[in-house]
């Protein structure tokens, strides 16, 4: 088992990285907390089975468990959906040591998490993230959240996990469009932050999309470290660090909401926004054409969307991008690349110019 610590004084966990190991879980959850003696696992239709496993290693350390399901999807990022988990709680009955266990992809630990960080004014939490996305983005960092019907999480709140377990042998039942899917938040570390690890990507595509164990670990592994990093330095977004993992989500979040969730896929939506982003970039004089030409290939080469679809109308992307978390007074800001490997917050960004890349 691989550990990356996650540092931030008292707030501090561990993301445990392992593959084939379901019993390691229930010492994890233990160690993680210590006191819990109840806990409400929340997971979605697709992965009953992977719930029904940490249930019961919970239970094997003496924490009594009930579970509630989901509908898998983003459309269970929704109030109601979180009223449903706040009955179920209070159903248990939880009190402030009751652990919340989110075992499933990002709509799972995103709206666990907000339960979590909600429900008596915060339970501890523990991620159990299915997906790739999940492993190397979202489990990771402490955003938590729900959808709004006038944007993507526009209703959340920051609250750390007590631990992350992450088993990568559940990847192998993953469906190929959500693996796909997980790598374009995986390219979106090389871009922002390690050259180097970019260039493996390009070197290793085939491999990733093999599912080759030992590839799998490394680029879960190497994610999950470069998000620490980046959390560490700047964890509730103050200093402005934090902001360059939201590379290519600017135009994601439009992509996501005018299609209606769902339609697209996450990292869908991020790979198209990254190169949308990128190409603003190029069109600023920031960066050469060549650096969203390395991105187009290797997200074609992961079968990845690399622009939004006609239809979806440019003035309604315009409007959800003004009510970005970024934005400032109703005035567009993209993270754009310098080069490969650095990105920054870019203020003032021209409507115009948006809109002549999203009609190319």
């Amino acid at each position: 088992m691989q550990t990356v610590r996650v540092n931030l004084g008292p707030r501090s966990y561990d993301i445990a990285l392992t593959s084939t190991d379901p019993a390691g879980f229930a010492a994890f959850a233990r160690r993680a907390a210590p006191k819990a003696k109840l806990a409400l696992v929340v997971t979605d239709a697709n992965v009953i089975s992977h719930a029904s496993t940490v249930a019961s290693g919970l239970q094997s350390v003496g924490i009594h468990s009930q579970t509630a399901v989901v509908p898998a999807g983003e459309a269970s990022k929704s109030v109601a959906r979180l009223e449903a988990l706040y009955d179920a709680l209070a159903e248990l009955p939880a009190d402030r040591g009751t652990l919340v266990v989110a075992v499933g992809g990002g709509v799972v630990g995103d709206l666990g998490g907000f339960a979590a960080a909600t429900y008596n004014r915060g339970l501890p939490l523990l991620m159990v993230p299915t997906t790739l996305l999940a492993m190397v983005d979202s489990s990771v960092g402490g955003k938590t959240g729900v959808n709004h019907p006038k944007g993507k999480n526009l209703i959340g709140s920051f609250h750390q996990p007590a631990g992350v377990w992450i088993d990568t042998a559940y990847l192998a039942s993953l469906p190929d469009r959500e693996f796909r899917s997980g790598l374009a938040e995986v390219v979106k570390y090389g871009v922002i932050q390690d050259p180097e690890f970019f260039e493996y990507l390009e070197a290793n595509a085939a491999a990733i999309l093999a599912r080759r164990p030992d590839t799998l670990v490394h680029i879960v592994a190497r994610s999950c470290r470069l998000k620490a990093d980046v959390v560490e330095q700047d964890e509730r977004e103050e200093t402005g660090l934090r902001a360059i993992l939201n590379y290519g989500h600017t135009f994601a979040h439009g992509y996501e909401t005018v299609g209606g969730y769902g339609a697209w896929l996450h990292g869908e939506a991020v790979a198209a926004g990254m190169v949308g982003e990128s190409r603003l970039a190029e069109r600023l004089g920031r960066i050469p054409v060549a650096v969203t030409d390395r991105q187009v290939r290797l997200l074609t080469a992961f079968g990845l969307p690399i622009a939004g679809k006609p239809e979806w109308a440019t003035e309604a992307l315009i409007d959800v991008m003004r009510r970005d978390k970024k934005s400032q007074a109703g005035k567009l800001r993209f993270v754009l690349p310098t080069r490969l490997g650095h990105v920054e917050l870019v203020d003032g960004v021209s409507e115009d110019l948006v809109r002549e890349v999203l009609r190319t």
